[in-house]
């Protein structure tokens, strides 16, 4: 067993509360948003002192994280690594049974999701970026059986390929949400190049979607699409960029996402059947270079485009998000919280309904935060990227 610096306390009292900031200039701040607070909501600051404990660390670009029945978590290293952590810091040794992935740019081993009934069936699912040969790659999910001593991974078989292959390994999105009732979220991003951004709209490609499946890979009868010929069954919404968050709202069956903008119009999504974001003919974002994406999501009035539940600009560059629901910090039941890389920490937003209220930066000093999830004891725990870092946050 690899051993991490466990367990190793920061207690600063103020200097890891929420910090002062402010938005910034807005990269299109010509783009009026479509009704109030849809974006810059107000940022506040409250009096929680944080305490953060580094669990586990020398780890490769991690990129997801779940936790095990045991109180241990099941971390995924984006150049093709599985690894348990145990709560006192212990890394195991890669666990075998990973599929073959292409590890170049932004693929790699991504997310991992235990089946809801993983206490009784060791199923694991997880999404990576499959090598399809000829330079190609698709995002690409796998179901697997986890062995009892946690170092094995067993019948590991693809439930879900995308298409068309592309020769750009960017722009994944491929975050997995197993919902209760066996069904699977899948979501993915447009790849990146001009060109293959406009298949976003296309029903007929997996590129920059919200996919609906079942754990052995069919889509179910009730999806948006399942009995268009000219479409992709699995296929639940569209218009998406690169959806790196997703996550149940508690006591609901919704769907919330979160979705990488380009230069400016990050988005905060409530994802619904059969629905068109936009992207790439409206964004609250420009391009790069400064160049026009299209009008604002509100500036196509009739088209039918779903508005964002919020937006970011400036960029947040937002990766994976959660609900918070646990009993430690009761002034956040029912948050979104957003693991920011660009953000470097995490973000905070108040819903009223499904409107945003107020907004807070926590933990600015924490790093680019690739993910975040909420114990069973309600601390978060967040995965950093760039200094490969298992956290955990608490309260003074």
């Amino acid at each position: 067993m690899l051993r991490a610096l466990a367990l190793s306390a920061i207690l600063i009292p103020g200097a890891l509360t929420a910090q002062t900031l402010t938005y910034g200039r807005a990269n299109v701040p010509e783009f009026a948003p479509a009704f109030t607070n849809q974006t810059r909501a107000g940022l506040v600051q409250s009096d929680i002192d944080l305490r953060t404990e580094t669990v586990a660390q020398g780890l490769t670009r991690p990129w997801g994280i779940d936790r095990l029945p045991d109180g241990s978590y099941l971390v995924t290293e984006r150049p093709g690594r599985l690894r348990l952590i145990t709560p006192a810091g212990d890394v195991s040794a890669p666990i075998s049974g990973v599929p073959t992935l292409l590890a170049e740019r932004q693929g790699g081993l991504l997310d991992v999701e235990l089946s809801p009934d993983f206490a009784t069936d060791r199923t694991v699912f997880l999404s990576y970026s499959k090598p399809l040969g000829g330079g190609q790659s698709t995002l690409a999910v796998a179901r697997a059986t986890l062995s009892d001593d946690g170092a094995t991974l067993r019948e590991t078989t693809d439930i879900f390929v995308g298409g068309p292959g592309s020769r750009n390994p960017m722009h994944y999105g491929s975050r997995v949400v197993a919902a209760p009732d066996g069904i699977l979220y899948i979501t993915t991003g447009e790849h990146f190049s001009r060109t293959e951004r406009r298949y976003a709209q296309d029903i007929d490609k997996t590129h920059g979607k919200v996919l609906r499946i079942q754990t052995d890979g069919t889509a179910p009868a009730d999806n948006p699409f399942a009995n268009n010929s000219a479409a992709r069954p699995e296929v639940f919404s569209y218009g998406h960029r690169n959806v790196q968050g997703a996550a149940l709202r508690p006591g609901t069956s919704q769907l919330w996402t979160i979705e990488h903008g380009p230069k400016g119009g990050d988005e905060l999504n409530r994802i619904e059947a059969g629905a068109n974001y936009g992207w790439p003919v409206a964004s609250y974002g420009e391009n790069y270079n400064g160049s026009s994406v299209g009008k604002g999501i509100s500036d196509h009035a009739g088209n039918g485009f779903a508005e964002p539940r919020y937006y970011w600009d400036p960029v947040i560059a937002p990766s994976g998000m959660t609900f918070y629901d646990g009993a430690l910090f009761p002034e956040w039941q029912g948050d979104v919280l957003i693991a920011a890389l660009a953000g470097r920490g995490i973000v905070r937003v108040k819903l009223d309904g499904d409107r945003v209220i107020e907004e807070e930066r926590l933990l600015t000093d924490l790093g680019r935060v690739r993910d975040v999830m909420v114990d069973t004891d309600g601390s978060l725990i967040a995965l950093t990227d760039a200094d490969g870092t298992l956290v955990r946050i608490t309260r003074r």
